[in-house]
């Protein structure tokens, strides 16, 4: 899915997504579900074999918030896992929304 970045703060590219970056020495941060990913940007990731692409995560979905402790720098595996109920959830509110009860059961 395509990010707006329109929504991010000016400094998103500059200062905030490079200091992540940093923090995470170049390579995955991981999630609950892979606490040792450790992928490494650039590189063929050890476990999927595809290029690793780091991007930063918002860790409560709010991309409003970008305080460091809610962003994580995680491979393209970690981010779509963290990110799955999230998106099932938002794509059942567009499907449903507006539609009361009787969408629930179509």
């Amino acid at each position: 899915m395509p990010c707006d970045y329109r929504k991010y703060p000016e400094n998103w590219f500059s200062e905030i997504r490079p200091a992540i970056l940093k923090r995470a020495g170049n390579c995955c941060e991981g999630i609950d579900r892979f606490p040792k990913c450790f992928a490494i940007n650039g590189e063929f990731h050890p476990d999927t074999g595809s290029r690793v692409v780091l991007t930063i995560a918002h860790m409560n979905h709010d991309i409003e918030d970008s305080r460091p402790e809610n962003l994580r720098a995680l491979c393209q595996r970690c981010h779509n896992t963290h990110d799955a109920a999230h998106r099932a959830g938002t794509r059942w509110r567009k499907q449903y929304a507006g539609k009361g009860q009787e969408g629930l059961f179509a």
